[in-house]
């Protein structure tokens, strides 16, 4: 249903509330209620949609759904006490019109004047309050949506840039193979086969189960094996709870791969990689140690864009419920440990 109608169909239940309320009341102060009197109730209740929607074109035309709240509060408490006289006043020849007894100095009198204004204004003023907070509210889930939007589209070209550079690193190992084993480069390519079809289908979802992701990292893991041969070496310690967390498709494999890239692939004897998991309550840390060394911070050679990808998804998908931290553990081992949250806001959103 688009806003227009929306508006009309509230405007119209809402003043018939009133209408019906006031005809209510009256009935049960006096026990009976004239044809004339109702008939009153029903223009009166005319009269307030008038007001009511000539306000809300007032508003549009004002800009006030977008003014600071400092100058918004005078502007309205005028208009609501305006819109109360504008109704008093037009009541007097709606009496007149509907043969009513009419008193001129009763209906002037300055204290009845403000005495009814003031009722009026109260209901004026709901009535502005129920409209600026739908408004808020709608311009809320517009900015939400919006962001949400925003981040889905950051999350899908980070992804587009890791998923080439993975496939071209994985084809590299499988080159190398084709002339010297070929049983093994068959082996190797199954393996690719099973990654693609996981990375496309997680593709599709902005968060993977944990356990979907591990296979994905042991393929590549098998797959860089068939390189380095016993220059690789692996190990893996994982928390049995880790199964029930959900964590970034293709994360926990690229910073695997950016172990051995900048780590075991420059050591001639090669390495070590280990993957540890523990579970902390609702959060769950991720531990890969890798044989190597980081010099003033940075890894040898240059640092990957799997590592700045890293950080940007992180950030994106948990804000600060996430830490990402990479750093020598001792001389012969650098640590990558990530943390991340079970639940978060972004969930239900990039799962879509």
């Amino acid at each position: 249903m688009n806003r227009a109608r929306l508006y009309v169909i509230f405007q119209i239940c809402g003043w018939s509330v009133y209408t019906l309320f006031q005809i209510v009341y009256s009935y049960d102060s006096s026990g009976s209620i004239t044809t004339r009197r109702l008939i009153f109730f029903i223009i009166e209740g005319f009269l307030c949609l008038g007001v009511t929607h000539i306000f809300r074109n007032l508003i549009k035309k004002w800009k006030w759904l977008s003014a600071p709240i400092h100058k918004l509060v005078p502007g309205i408490f005028i208009a609501v006490f305006a819109m109360a006289l504008a109704v008093y006043f037009l009541k007097i020849p709606v009496n007149v019109l509907l043969g009513r007894l009419f008193n001129p100095q009763t209906a002037f009198d300055i204290q009845q004047i403000l005495a009814q204004s003031i009722v009026y204004s109260i209901v004026f003023f709901l009535w502005t309050v129920c409209y600026f907070t739908y408004h808020y509210f709608d311009q809320y889930n517009k900015s939400l949506k919006y962001e949400a939007s925003m981040i889905e589209i950051e999350l899908n070209n980070l992804k587009s840039q890791l998923n080439p550079h993975f496939i071209f690193n994985a084809l590299n190992s499988i080159r190398a193979l084709v002339d010297e084993n070929p049983r093994k480069s068959k082996q190797a390519i199954n393996q690719l086969s099973n990654i693609l079809r996981k990375s496309l289908a997680s593709d599709k979802q902005g968060l993977t189960n944990f356990d979907d992701e591990m296979k994905i990292v042991k393929d590549y893991l098998g797959l860089e094996s068939i390189r380095f041969e016993e220059r690789l070496k692996t190990e893996f310690d994982i928390h049995p709870d880790s199964q029930r967390f959900l964590v970034p498709p293709l994360m926990i494999q690229t910073l695997v791969e950016n172990g051995i890239k900048h780590g075991i692939s420059r050591l001639t004897p090669g390495g070590i990689i280990q993957v540890k998991t523990h579970v902390e309550g609702d959060k769950l840390r991720i531990q890969i140690r890798n044989s190597g060394h980081m010099v003033n911070g940075a890894k040898r050679g240059k640092s990957g864009l799997g590592i700045k990808n890293t950080v940007q998804r992180l950030k994106l998908l948990y804000g600060d419920e996430a830490t990402f931290k990479i750093a020598n553990e001792n001389d012969n081992f650098v640590l990558t440990e990530l943390v991340i949250p079970q639940n978060t806001s972004h969930e239900s959103t990039n799962r879509r």
